[in-house]
């Protein structure tokens, strides 16, 4: 497989404090990988780095073998999107209006949107599951509801990464299942993902690979069946695995297979 995406040796920190340390690793062409860690720990931080919002204080990152400064902001912006945790529009957008953003880097300054990004923010309404609600206001809708005009915004974007910030918060489990079934869907499209996880019954069976960001440590990955064994998680989490159904569940697997 192609690397698209690869982060190297890289540190970020706020006014002096130290918030990711040689956070290494390379996301392949079409694959589908979870970013798990307590909150708090860098996974906004990081994802806003892969995205080139946000520049390592050392280390590199490079897209398509090409160092990630070195690419025109529209470029990126046409590769990679970032679906945010938080959304906040001061003025009465509608919902198609929200998704019409995700053109901006295809619309030139001298003309309007044409055919062909009106069809894309079609296809991202529909995907999205939300064409119904493409007149509504985005201020008036619910926590749900927004969620998934922000991930059309993305779609809109037609990336071939696409990066998730707690996509599933204020998700119901019927639409938490939609969601997972649209992640499936656009990567047999072709679109690499990179989604930041808070519930780890999502990311066993439904993503390829788990990168842990942990207080203090070096990001570490593999696959899920490598990452979400309870002694790793005990420590990332600083959970005892005897208080966490997840936890309990594959600590009785690990030892019915040591048997």
């Amino acid at each position: 497989m192609t690397c698209l995406l690869r982060v190297n040796g890289v540190h970020f920190g706020y006014q002096g404090n130290s918030v990711l340390r040689q956070a290494t690793f390379d996301l392949e062409e079409g694959s589908c990988s979870a970013l798990i860690g307590t909150n708090g720990v860098g996974k906004t931080t990081l994802l806003r780095i892969a995205a080139g919002v946000l520049r390592p204080a050392s280390g590199s990152v490079s897209l398509r073998g090409r160092p990630m400064e070195t690419i025109h902001l529209k470029e990126i912006a046409r590769t990679i999107a970032l679906v945010p945790q938080q959304l906040e529009l001061p003025f009465e957008f509608t919902v198609q209006q929200v998704v019409e953003q995700g053109r901006t880097p295809y619309i030139g300054m001298l003309r309007g949107p044409g055919r062909s990004d009106r069809m894309a923010v079609d296809r991202a309404l529909d995907l999205a599951d939300i064409s119904s609600l493409r007149h509504r206001i985005f201020n008036e809708l619910s926590g749900g509801e927004r969620q998934r005009v922000k991930i059309a915004l993305g779609l809109a974007q037609q990336p071939s990464l696409l990066l998730l910030d707690e996509p599933t918060q204020n998700l119901d489990i019927g639409r938490q299942v939609e969601l997972i079934d649209l992640l499936h869907f656009l990567q047999a499209e072709g679109i690499t993902i990179l989604a930041s996880m808070h519930d780890l019954h999502l990311v066993d069976k439904n993503f390829s690979s788990v990168l842990l960001l942990s207080p203090g440590q070096p990001l570490a990955s593999g696959s899920p069946e490598q990452m979400l064994k309870p002694s790793i998680l005990e420590r990332a989490f600083q959970c005892p695995p005897d208080r966490h159904p997840l936890l309990i569940g594959r600590a009785e697997l690990y030892r019915r297979e040591a048997l």
